[in-house]
């Protein structure tokens, strides 16, 4: 479907023209990485106990325990990487906006050179400084400078419980798997549903990255067959034996 008309020119719709494109994009990434670390970790869990016990309760216990505490992981992490980032960038801010105050006129030929090097004529790039700090020169400062807007920072507690909810999303899937088959079909059933979905999150992976899609497909679903097969043997011989 075509796009609508600005200044003469068509703009296609399925660009992503908007404002915040790269964030979101950003987001999905970490969703599918949440996910992807929720469907491995608590595989690698309940694969394990499973090969040194077959009753449910020790598997969903341990299951259980895994999802939650890599969930308060994942989200602590973030939230404390993030609000580095926040506090990083609000630092940033002050000092532009302080030396606005003190020097606005160097801060004006600064901000006139930012265009100038972006190819615009020194004519040009001189009148487009003075419009835009005319209309918000702290906004166009720290979009120039900076590359950020300082109405959209970055927020620790949207990265916290979207970490988590992903993380969870993706645990629950190994967890069910082992769960709801009997004794004998726990495992194998275990690993192909992991695979499946380790599958899946690796391709929308690719397809966000614009990489190979066959080649991360099978880096992950190697990875994470080895993984749970190495798990699988660790809990059979260890629990064996003390058990």
């Amino acid at each position: 479907m075509a796009g609508p008309v600005v200044s003469g020119k068509r703009i296609h719709a399925a660009e992503p023209h908007g404002d915040g494109a790269s964030e979101r994009l950003n987001w999905l990434r970490a969703a599918v990485l949440g996910a992807n670390d929720g469907i491995v970790s608590v595989a690698g869990i309940v694969v394990g106990v499973a090969g040194a016990t077959a009753q449910r309760g020790p598997i969903f216990t341990a299951g259980l325990a895994g999802l939650v505490a890599g969930a308060v992981s994942m989200a602590l992490g973030e939230y404390v990487s993030v609000s580095s980032q926040r506090d990083s960038e609000r630092a940033m801010l002050a000092k532009e906006r302080s030396e606005l105050h003190q020097t606005p006129e160097a801060e004006l030929a600064e901000l006139t050179a930012i265009y100038a090097a972006k190819g615009l004529s020194p004519k040009t790039a001189a009148r487009v400084a003075e419009e835009l700090t005319a209309h918000d020169a702290f906004a166009a400062h720290a979009e120039a400078e900076l590359n950020l807007d300082p109405e959209e920072l970055t927020n620790p507690w949207h990265a916290a419980v979207a970490s988590a909810a992903s993380f969870i999303a993706g645990a629950l899937l190994p967890l069910l798997a082992i769960l709801l088959p009997p004794a004998t079909w726990r495992v194998p059933v275990t690993f192909v549903a992991v695979l499946i979905a380790l599958g899946l999150a690796g391709t929308l992976s690719a397809r966000i990255g614009g990489s190979s899609v066959g080649r991360a497909v099978s880096r992950v679903v190697f990875g994470g067959a080895a993984g749970l097969a190495f798990t699988y043997l660790v809990g059979h011989l260890f629990g064996t034996a003390i058990g």
